[in-house]
């Protein structure tokens, strides 16, 4: 059996971050994550173009609804997060808005913890998808019950919890 490594004992404590931070932390990662997919599109569709040609691509578009590009697309939201997750516990958002992802006695996190927390965080989409994709309800409706459901989730901390880590505040002017 493997001894529990005892936690650093320089560590200093931080408030847990705010619902209003965690959510204005989340529109700006939103808004760069954007930009990242439409790179991670474009390099997919210039792969499927040099790869059936342009003629073929054009008569029939094989990304459309194409289960591998989706999963494609979500790695690379996955590797956005949980990179800078686990490499410092700061997206751009988090650096912005001084928060840090963490584990409960203030060290980093691991891939596995970062996974966890993305697939918590994520769970908000799955209302959402469905209300649209298969009740066929208004693109309005669902993302209002997704952003809803994103709500729940962030006030339970659930992302939080499931992961074992939490998202503080840190000082002003100091990067902890």
């Amino acid at each position: 059996m493997r001894a529990v490594e005892p936690p650093p004992s320089n560590l200093a404590i931080f408030p847990l971050a705010r619902l209003p931070r965690r959510l204005v932390a989340i529109g700006y990662d939103g808004l760069l994550l954007t930009g990242v997919l439409f790179v991670a599109a474009a390099l997919a569709l210039g792969l499927a173009v040099i790869l059936i040609g342009s003629a073929a691509f054009e008569a029939h578009n094989p990304l459309l609804g194409n289960p591998f590009f989706r999963t494609y697309l979500l790695l690379v939201c996955f590797f956005f997060y949980g990179g800078f997750w686990v490499h410092g516990g700061q997206t751009l958002g988090m650096r912005a808005w001084r928060l840090r992802v963490q584990q409960r006695d203030g060290r980093g996190i691991d891939w596995w913890r970062a996974l966890l927390r993305f697939l918590t965080a994520g769970s908000w989409l799955a209302p959402a998808a469905y209300l649209h994709q298969v009740l066929k309800l208004g693109v309005g409706l669902s993302l209002g019950t997704g952003f809803t459901c994103l709500l729940l989730l962030l006030a339970l901390r659930l992302p939080d919890r499931v992961s074992e880590t939490e998202l503080v505040l840190l000082p002003k002017g100091g990067n902890a």
